[in-house]
C-alpha cells in the first residue's frame, strides 16, 4: 500500500497519475459501518466555501470526479496544476490551491542553494496563476537538514521576499503549508504554527501567508480552535483529515470537525477548506459528501 507521504508527494509533481491502493477487508468493513447519512439536506449552507484536495481521489478520473465533485456542492479542487485547469474550468470549478511551482515537500525555501530555482519557478507561475483567474500557489519550507529555527526563519525570509513583488503585483497569494513532522514528514521544518506565524511576520506582505492544515497541527501541537481564534488573519486556507490515519472526519477519529468549523466561520474567513482525508469507504464520493456534510455549518 502506497504510503501517504509518497502519495503526497507524488501528487505535488505535477500530480503523477497512480491511484491508491487500498487493502479491500478495510473498505468493506469501513463502508459497512459508515453508511451515508439521511440527514444530508442536498443544499449547503453557504457559510463555507468547500473544496477537495485532487489526490486523495486519483483513482476516479478527473472528468468524473469534478462532476460528482459539483453535484456534491463543491466549489474548488486543491493540488491541481496547469495541465488540469481545463477540465476545472469546464465545470465551474476554481483551483483553490495551485501547485507546479514547487521542487518538493522537503526541498524548500529554508534551503539558500534552492533559491534562484524556485525564485525561476514561481517567477514564471505566478503570472500563469494570475492570468486563469486563480489566486492561491502552494509552497513548501523544505526539510531541516540540521537548520536550527532560526537559520530556517532567515532562509526562507530571504528567499520569499524575491518573489514577493510579482505576487502582489498579479494579486497572488503564496501558501506556505504547515505539515507534521512527528508521523508523515520527519524533519519538515515549517512544523509548528508559531514558527510559520513568526515568517509571515517576517516578509511582511498580505501576499504571503499559511496553509493551516488541520490534520497536522492536531499531530504536532493540538489546541486547533484557540490557534484558529489567534492566528487565522495569517491562514489563508485549510485542510481537514481525520486523527490518527488520515481517514474519514467522521466519529471514528478524534477530533470535531463541527466545532472547528464554527470556529472558522466566526472569524469571518471566506476562503476555502478543502477536504484532505483518504477515503477507505468503498464509494469514495459518498464519503467525499459526508465529510462536506460534517463540515457545513
Amino acid at each position: 500500500m502506497k504510503s501517504y507521504r509518497d502519495s503526497r508527494r507524488n501528487a505535488l509533481r505535477n500530480l503523477v497519475s497512480g491511484a491508491i491502493a487500498l487493502g479491500g477487508s478495510t473498505v468493506a468493513g469501513r463502508a459497512a459501518a459508515s453508511p451515508l447519512g439521511s440527514g444530508f439536506p442536498g443544499v449547503l449552507k453557504g457559510n463555507i466555501n468547500h473544496a477537495v484536495c485532487r489526490w486523495c481521489y486519483q483513482s476516479i478520473p478527473l472528468e468524473e470526479f469534478c462532476a460528482g465533485a459539483k453535484d456534491i456542492g463543491i466549489k474548488a479542487i486543491d493540488l491541481v496544476g496547469p495541465k488540469d485547469w481545463p477540465v476545472l474550468k469546464k465545470y465551474g470549478l476554481d483551483s483553490s490551491m495551485c501547485n507546479g511551482a514547487e521542487i518538493s515537500l522537503i526541498d524548500g525555501w529554508n534551503d539558500k542553494f534552492l533559491h534562484e530555482k524556485l525564485i525561476r519557478n514561481y517567477t514564471e507561475m505566478i503570472p500563469l496563476v494570475a492570468q486563469h483567474g486563480y489566486t492561491n500557489l502552494i509552497c513548501f519550507s523544505g526539510n531541516r537538514r540540521g537548520k536550527d529555527d532560526e537559520t530556517g526563519l532567515a532562509n526562507c525570509t530571504e528567499g520569499l521576499k524575491k518573489i514577493m513583488s510579482i505576487a502582489e503585483k498579479n494579486k497572488v497569494v503564496i501558501v506556505m503549508e504547515l505539515l507534521n513532522s512527528r508521523v508523515d514528514h520527519k524533519d519538515y521544518q515549517c512544523d509548528k504554527s508559531a514558527w510559520g506565524v513568526e515568517l509571515v511576520k517576517r516578509v511582511g506582505s498580505p501576499n504571503f501567508k499559511l496553509l493551516y492544515d488541520i490534520y497536522h497541527m492536531q499531530i504536532d501541537e493540538g489546541d486547533v480552535i484557540r490557534t484558529i481564534r489567534n492566528h487565522h488573519m495569517h491562514f489563508a486556507h485549510y485542510h481537514t483529515g481525520g486523527v490518527p490515519g488520515r481517514n474519514e472526519i467522521d466519529q471514528t477519529q478524534e477530533l470535531y470537525y463541527p466545532a472547528i468549523m464554527e470556529a472558522i466561520v466566526k472569524t469571518g474567513f471566506k476562503g476555502y477548506v478543502a477536504q484532505e482525508f483518504i477515503p477507505t469507504w468503498a464509494d469514495k464520493m459518498a464519503a467525499l459528501r459526508k465529510g462536506v456534510e460534517i463540515c457545513d455549518v
